[in-house]
């Protein structure tokens, strides 16, 4: 994709610090000139947004990336000497169930995101809207046999060929689960029958990281997966030759947010940050060169999907997600190790 925009800031980038990097990961306080952003988005996706924020206001940004689960924990476990400023990225029901430890925020633009889009006590905005899709590789599967359905996914000719990363390391996975559990509420115990059916078909295979997904489907590792839209969406454009499928029972598109951490050292620095991220420019070049649908009413529609309004969603309860979080997940966890 050669986007103006996007070459000029890939030019200038500078491989931000990864997980354990920098001198946050020392215990050492930054300075007034920086912001320390806990994100699991991909680096290609963020750097180009943090170097033209560097570039425009002089702070720099040190970034610890991992997995949702494990940056909230560390959220949580440096609570008492907060070493992160920014939690960006983690739908929004992974990042409810952590709210306490959030500060309230209300963006200057704040009429332009839907009450659906961000916390009544503004502890979370949604910076994106994820609907949650099957992909599957079109030189491994055909149209016609192509899983059509969640419930297609119980299928046992898709045994061991199924692409999904694990619910307690990955955000959108757990979202999936959830997801799931309410399209089959009714299936004789509240989704688990269909979900156990699910993770037989897995055969001991479960990702460590969401990337996992569409990178093990795109190479053929896999021949489906269940994934984010736009990460599919940004490799198809790319070249991969996969298909997205919106599964008939209905998906969903819980937010994936952005938070600022309690405690934060770098409070003021991470208040722009979370201003710059939500500007229009932001979010339109955002969904034209990565596929991410913007949660504001007045952005753009990013490239070669259609609108939202076109995809089945259910209705799904993000804030049960997030109260039942720890529960949803030991139940999985038994399943997944056999011992229901």
């Amino acid at each position: 994709m050669k986007k103006k925009i996007s070459l000029l800031l890939v030019a200038m980038l500078a491989v931000t610090a990864l997980a354990g990097c920098g001198n946050q990961a020392d215990g050492e306080e930054q300075g007034d000139g920086s912001v320390v952003v806990y994100s699991p988005h991909n680096a290609e996706e963020i750097n180009p947004i943090i170097n033209e924020f560097t570039e425009r206001t002089g702070i720099r940004v040190d970034v610890v990336a991992a997995g949702t689960g494990e940056l909230l924990a560390r959220v949580e476990a440096e609570s008492e000497n907060p070493l992160g400023d920014v939690m960006w990225g983690g739908g929004a029901e992974s990042l409810d169930s952590f709210k306490d430890y959030f500060e309230s925020y209300t963006i200057e633009e704040d009429d332009k995101i839907p009450e659906m889009f961000k916390d009544p006590d503004r502890k979370w905005y949604g910076f994106s809207a994820l609907p949650m899709v099957i992909i599957y590789n079109n030189k491994l599967v055909s149209e016609e046999e192509a899983p059509k359905s969640w419930e297609d996914l119980t299928d046992p000719k898709w045994k061991g060929k199924i692409a999904f990363a694990d619910p307690a390391k990955s955000g959108s996975s757990y979202t999936i689960l959830a997801t799931m559990l309410e399209a089959f509420k009714d299936d004789g115990d509240d989704g688990w029958n269909t979900i156990k059916a699910f993770v037989d078909n897995l055969d001991n295979k479960i990702l460590g990281s969401s990337s996992g997904t569409y990178k093990g489907v795109s190479d053929g590792e896999y021949a489906v997966g269940l994934t984010l839209e736009k990460a599919a969406s940004r490799y198809i454009i790319a070249g991969s030759d996969m298909t997205i499928v919106y599964p008939e029972e209905g998906t969903s598109a819980a937010p994936d947010g952005i938070a600022m951490i309690k405690g934060a050292k770098n409070e003021e620095n991470a208040k722009k940050f979370i201003e710059f991220t939500f500007s229009k420019e932001v979010q339109d070049l955002a969904a034209k060169d990565f596929s991410w649908r913007s949660t504001r009413t007045d952005a753009n529609n990013p490239e070669g999907l259609g609108p939202i309004d076109d995809i089945n969603l259910l209705e799904y309860d993000f804030k049960w997600a997030a109260e039942n979080k720890e529960p949803v997940l030991d139940r999985w966890k038994n399943i997944v190790t056999g011992q229901e």
